[in-house]
């Protein structure tokens, strides 16, 4: 089941208006941050909303 980028949008935009805090430009950290503040199970969903947020920042 591919991945809609428009899924990874919107929830990295929720995830950085709601928590500001918990990212930064290092996607390493990143990840660890989507994971303690998402029920994603998916590896590749979190790398992608990750990397989102990443480049956002």
């Amino acid at each position: 089941m591919p991945i809609k980028p428009d899924y990874v949008k919107k929830t990295g935009t929720i995830l950085l208006d709601r928590y500001p805090e918990a990212f930064t430009d290092d996607f390493d950290q990143n990840k660890e941050s989507v994971t303690k503040l998402t029920n994603i199970e998916s590896k590749g969903v979190r790398n992608r909303i990750a990397g989102y947020v990443t480049r956002k920042q």
